[in-house]
């Protein structure tokens, strides 16, 4: 009889496993099983609709720092397969990337469509089956596989079967799996935006600044980058990666803390304060208001003087050294309280999962059940924005299509 290979979750990860074990061993049958009535549903959103396919990053242990969860993990996997294979998968299917001056990865098409067009054209190429709002309720071993109880109350059985269908952002949502014997770890969200209800900034919504640093005030978290006002608080890069590192610790905080932003990336407070004299003496006919010499957007630079005490009609040569203390102090490490959390767009993470030392890193299989498999955000593997998280959907789910293949 024909070995089934089935696989839960439409999904970046899920599809990739199963077009690629369907590809690589013709004598395997293979099913995707999904949940909802959409396929690739965070591909078609993903990067504003164009699809953040991966990052170009071609170093693996410089590519595997990019992941608060799961580092030494993925450094072993992309040995299998990581930011080079995904060009070149794509590209053999005729599909080519390309990079943004960030080092993000998009097709050229600017679709994300192109993108799941390709897995759909792989997966009827090689007679992947699809079966929609199927949600399967319980996994249960048997001898030679395993038998799934699907929500209507079908029940269907597979040799393989490989769980990638994204991660959840409550425990509860897991339970379904805790029947394999799999331990996890408790989900809490990654990469999202800082709440700053009234806070005058959010006045200045829409307005960014190239590059920023943020701080955690009371930590060791750090993030240098794009930093967006928005008008319930910040956004950007450089927030979304701070939400991702400090994601569990944020939780514990229950989303309440304080943190400081330096606006003139070039500057610390002890280099712009030897920098003044120079500055002043430059300026000094000038008026502060009019003359803004760090190259900041001209509302948050009125903005910056009037949290300082300064007028903007006041000459740099006038300036008494009280508010310019405040000023360099607001250039260089202004204070924010953050109240509360957002979900940054489509972007959303959950950190947590199937623990990784559950998991053969070289094939995703169970260490616990074997036959079972796992691929993408399921596992206890997050990384930071700019197409890291499609990266591992990529990788997982090829190294578990190899392994399954392999085993037919």
């Amino acid at each position: 009889m024909q070995k089934q290979l089935t696989v839960i979750g439409g999904g970046a990860a899920g599809f990739f496993c199963a077009v690629n074990a369907a590809r690589m061993n013709p004598d395997l049958k293979v099913t995707i099983i999904e949940k909802s009535n959409k396929l690739l549903s965070k591909v078609k959103v993903s990067g504003g609709g164009r699809c953040n396919t991966t990052h170009a990053c071609f170093d693996i242990p410089e590519l595997s720092l990019r992941y608060p969860r799961g580092q030494k993990f993925l450094k072993k996997a992309f040995h299998w397969f990581n930011t080079n294979d995904t060009v070149e998968w794509f590209n053999e299917r005729a599909v080519t990337l390309k990079t943004e001056a960030d080092g993000r990865m998009f097709p050229i098409t600017d679709q994300s469509q192109t993108i799941i067009d390709c897995l759909l054209r792989e997966a009827d190429k090689y007679g992947v089956k699809i079966l929609m709002k199927a949600e399967v309720t319980a996994i249960i071993k048997e001898e030679n596989g395993f038998v799934l109880e699907l929500a209507n109350s079908i029940s269907m059985h597979t040799n393989f079967l490989c769980i990638a269908c994204g991660g959840f952002p409550k425990a509860s949502q897991f339970e379904w799996l805790l029947g394999t014997g799999h331990t996890i770890e408790t989900p809490v969200p990654s990469l999202f935006t800082f709440n700053m209800p009234g806070n005058k900034i959010t006045k200045l919504m829409g307005i960014s600044v190239e590059k920023a640093v943020v701080k955690i005030s009371g930590s060791k978290l750090e993030e240098e980058g794009a930093l967006l006002i928005t008008h319930w608080g910040m956004s950007g890069p450089a927030v979304l990666k701070l939400s991702a590192w400090g994601a569990r610790e944020l939780a514990e905080k229950n989303y309440v803390f304080d943190i400081s932003v330096n606006w003139v990336f070039a500057y610390n407070e002890s280099s712009i304060r030897n920098e003044w004299p120079y500055l002043r003496e430059k300026l000094s006919g000038q008026l502060l208001g009019n003359k803004n010499p760090f190259g900041l957007p001209n509302r948050l630079w009125l903005y910056l003087l009037e949290m300082s005490e300064v007028s903007e009609t006041m000459r740099w040569s006038d300036l008494p050294s009280k508010q310019q203390n405040l000023l360099i102090k607001n250039l260089t490490a202004q204070a924010f309280h953050v109240q509360g959390k957002t979900t940054f767009k489509e972007e959303f993470v959950t950190c947590g999962g199937i623990k990784l030392n559950e998991i053969d890193v070289n094939t995703m299989q169970s260490k616990i059940v074997p036959g079972l498999f796992f691929a993408g955000e399921i596992m206890d593997v997050d990384g930071i924005t700019g197409g890291f998280n499609f990266q591992n959907a990529w990788t997982s789910g090829w190294i578990a299509a190899k392994a399954i293949s392999g085993n037919v």
